[in-house]
């Protein structure tokens, strides 16, 4: 694993998730009330002992950098470290990222004395546990240039991804990115090789490209350095590559899921309060998740009703009623206030009694839930202020509506209430 270096690539500008990412990078978002995004592919570098990590990172990375900054610092006796490299502009490169590869290529100098034979690339916004040791051997032993990460899909999500063909030695003779029609029902496969029964390889016959990829440090020299205007690894790099080199895939067959909507980014999250089993848990001792250690206290939750639901640290919860919901650190609800399928992200900060007074005096509703407020279906941003007997329920099920300068936004039919929002007492969305 010491000839390993990871890089972790930030993303772009995130509309697709916006208001969330309207001061934040995608894997930035916080996740379960207590983690970020980010977190998953750093805590799988750790687990899977490739412990010489670079994050490469572009748009809205203040709230990013501060978080790997306190929360990975590896012992100076250790090999490894994670370390953030962000765009900038150079004599030789005046121009910022134009694309997942270019960003590599734009970086490489910084990398080149990690003296690394095998490049990992990841994703900073995908929600999966993976090991990556056994990859990585195969890859190695295989003597392959290129290895991709590969899933099935279904032809309903193909579509969204970069799609391949492979022959009986796993090695990638056919790569898409993104295809439609008939492009797209070309690539159909016949997966039972991988080890999928027949009734999984009808059911999800595409296979679908995770956006994990190794390189051998001279394929990936050789392929950004000779090309230069292939600024994509899905588009440009990978597609180039099966004439040249050796590319395999590398079936995954666990839980995978691409943060890339509000919708997705929704759902992924409360799926965590789902029993007995989520698809994805971080009850799991021997590959945990790590993060930011806060040292709160334990919450405090004073004659309220909770229903499949998950209440992080440091939260005060009075005579609340919380269904099929995940509240974050630092949560407060007062009495007669209730959640239904709804993530609440919590607090950067305590506000003392005396300043929730004190807002209370001014009028303006202190950080929290205010008493007698119902939110269902939705997502509350952080540190957002919700007054008494407010009603966030969407009852005209609207599917999308921009009121930023009214605090909230709605995407696919679900409430996005932006951070640091003030929603006055008795307000009805």
């Amino acid at each position: 694993m010491e000839q390993v270096v990871a890089i972790i690539l930030g993303g772009g500008r995130g509309e697709r998730l916006y208001p969330l990412t309207k001061h934040r990078a995608k894997p930035a978002l916080p996740l379960a009330g207590k983690y970020r995004l980010i977190d998953i592919p750093v805590s799988n570098c750790i687990n899977s002992e490739v412990l010489k990590i670079f994050i490469l990172t572009q748009f809205n990375s203040a709230s990013l950098n501060h978080h790997i900054s306190n929360t990975y610092r590896f012992s100076p006796f250790m090999r490894g470290f994670v370390e953030v490299l962000a765009a900038q502009q150079t004599p030789e490169s005046p121009d910022w990222f134009q694309g997942t590869a270019d960003a590599v290529r734009k970086t490489l100098w910084v990398m080149e004395p990690s003296r690394a034979e095998h490049y990992l690339i990841l994703a900073g916004d995908h929600l999966y546990r993976m090991d990556y040791r056994e990859f990585i051997r195969e890859h190695i032993e295989t003597g392959a240039d290129v290895s991709i990460s590969v899933l099935p899909v279904d032809e309903k999500r193909a579509e969204g991804f970069g799609l391949m063909k492979v022959d009986a030695t796993r090695r990638v003779t056919e790569f898409r990115e993104k295809p439609t029609g008939e492009a797209l029902r070309s690539m159909r496969s016949d997966l039972t090789q991988f080890g999928f029964d027949a009734a999984s390889s009808l059911e999800a016959p595409y296979l679908a490209s995770m956006g994990i990829y190794l390189f051998s440090r001279k394929a990936l020299l050789e392929l950004l350095l000779e090309h230069p205007k292939h600024t994509d690894f899905g588009k440009h790099i990978i597609p180039g590559a099966i004439a040249g080199h050796h590319v395999r895939a590398y079936p995954f067959r666990g839980y995978w899921e691409d943060i890339g909507t509000i919708e997705t980014f929704y759902h992924a999250n409360l799926a965590l309060v789902k029993q007995p089993r989520p698809a994805f848990s971080f009850y799991d001792a021997e590959s945990p998740i790590y993060s930011r250690p806060r040292f709160l206290p334990p919450s405090k939750i004073l004659d309220s009703v909770m229903v499949e639901s998950m209440v992080c640290d440091g939260c005060i919860l009075r005579g609340s009623r919380i269904v099929n919901s995940l509240v974050g650190i630092r949560s407060r609800m007062e009495a007669g206030s209730s959640l239904e399928n709804t993530l609440m992200m919590g607090a950067d900060f305590y506000q003392s009694e005396a300043e929730r007074a004190a807002d209370a005096a001014q009028g303006v509703p202190p950080i929290g839930i205010g008493d007698h407020t119902v939110i269902r279906n939705a997502i509350i941003d952080k540190n957002v202020r919700i007054g008494r007997g407010v009603k966030i329920l969407n009852r005209d099920k609207i599917e999308n509506a921009e009121r930023e300068t009214d605090g909230y936004w709605i995407r696919n039919g679900i409430v996005i209430v932006m951070k640091g929002a003030v929603i006055p007492d008795h307000t009805v969305i």
